[in-house]
């Protein structure tokens, strides 16, 4: 028979997070700590691809981009094709 090591350690939840997890732990007729521990299986692989705060903080920030500089007329917003109005066309016949 395997022995197991049941240390104990207090892990803080969120209210509505612990009741969630105690609805799911009473659905399922386990314990909160086996839900746990199941949850943290299944999530093990995607949590070990997160960076870690140190991966974050002793990273050289990403390079910023270049300032765009544009012309008055560029700045300016661009009419929508439907609000520009056309001029009347002298080689048209009038209908």
């Amino acid at each position: 028979m395997a022995t197991t090591d049941h240390r104990k350690q207090s892990l803080y939840f969120p209210e509505d997070m612990l009741e969630e997890i105690q609805r799911e732990a009473t659905r399922q007729d386990r314990s909160l700590s086996w839900i746990v521990q199941q949850a943290w299986k299944v999530a093990r692989a995607e949590i070990r691809r997160m960076p870690s705060v140190n991966d974050v903080l002793s990273s050289p920030p990403p390079p910023r981009p270049a300032p765009v500089v544009a012309s008055p007329a560029a700045a300016a917003p661009a009419t929508p094709p439907s609000m520009v109005a056309a001029a009347p066309n002298p080689d048209e016949p009038k209908s």
